[in-house]
């Protein structure tokens, strides 16, 4: 396991090998009740392991999500080709595994852009923490850049002159640079100029964002800086960074951007995975329907 750890940490980023392997070893210790060892499994066996997987129950007696055990197949899936390709496993016996089919669910918060310029207006900017604050959601809302992104942003990943910004080892240890708002550049610049260097603490962090004490800027502290400026602005929602992701998603397919180009800018690999902002909203449909059907005006 040590072998596939480690390839886990050269392919993906630091988040994903530690999630992959809590899977692993729930699975090695079902294994271990079924006096199974990894090298003897076959297609069969782990057809008796989706079946406990579907059958398996919450402490409150809920059944798992779908989700949930699709994502735990995907891990043996990975394991097994891994295993294959090393030559550890004349065959691969997770091949033919068949995924449960997912719903396609639609983002459930959108900020309209009225709450959106309230959202970006509640910070102080006469504070250090205020120009912090600001930066982090013109960023949030002018790229939609994940939170995992963000916090690992350092200044010279911003050119604010060029207005560029360029995401290091994002989802899938991908590359990408992005275009900056010209209202991002010139708050992660006021930023950078009057707010960075008053939080600065003694360890000097190469870190774009930095906490109140001078500390790395977590995800954890990410989501609490927006859905505290949420609350500050009065919108009721329930704000997260990747709220935003979900909203400049939208607002850009409303002001008829191309949909490849969202997927550019959002890192998106599957095109799929962009297009679900494509569905109908039911505002839109509202006014088709007044404008259109019979009884509608």
């Amino acid at each position: 396991m040590k072998l596939y750890e480690d390839h886990l940490h050269v392919r993906y980023a630091p988040r994903t090998p530690p999630a992959y392997m809590a899977h692993v070893w729930v699975f090695l210790e079902w294994l271990a009740v079924k006096g199974l060892d990894l090298i003897d499994v076959k297609a069969k066996d782990l057809d008796s392991y989706q079946s406990h997987l579907y059958a398996f129950r919450r402490q409150d007696g809920r059944p798992y999500a779908a989700a949930y055990q699709a994502t735990r197949l995907v891990v043996l899936k990975h394991l097994f080709r891994f295993l294959y390709r090393r030559s550890y496993l004349l065959h691969d016996p997770a091949a033919d595994i068949e995924l449960p089919r997912l719903e396609k669910r639609l983002p459930r918060v959108i900020l309209t852009y009225q709450e959106v310029r309230k959202i970006l207006e509640a910070p102080d900017v006469k504070t250090p923490r205020g120009l912090r604050d600001r930066a982090i959601l013109e960023i949030l809302y002018g790229t939609g850049i994940r939170v995992s992104e963000l916090t690992n942003l350092t200044p010279y990943d911003v050119d604010t002159e060029e207005r560029v910004l360029r995401v290091v080892l994002g989802k899938g240890r991908k590359d990408r640079n992005v275009p900056l708002t010209r209202a991002a550049a010139v708050a992660i610049e006021a930023y950078l100029v009057k707010g960075r260097p008053r939080l600065v603490g003694r360890e000097k962090l190469r870190v774009l964002f930095l906490q109140d004490r001078g500390g790395r800027m977590d995800r954890a502290t990410a989501c609490r800086i927006v859905r505290e400026r949420a609350e500050d602005a009065g919108v009721k929602k329930h704000v997260t960074p990747h709220t935003f992701r979900h909203t400049v998603a939208t607002h850009l397919l409303k002001g008829r951007a191309d949909i490849r180009h969202i997927q550019a800018l959002l890192g998106h690999a599957s095109l799929g995975t962009t297009q679900r902002y494509t569905l109908v909203e039911v505002s839109d449909l509202k006014q088709v329907i007044e404008r259109a059907h019979p009884r509608g005006r």
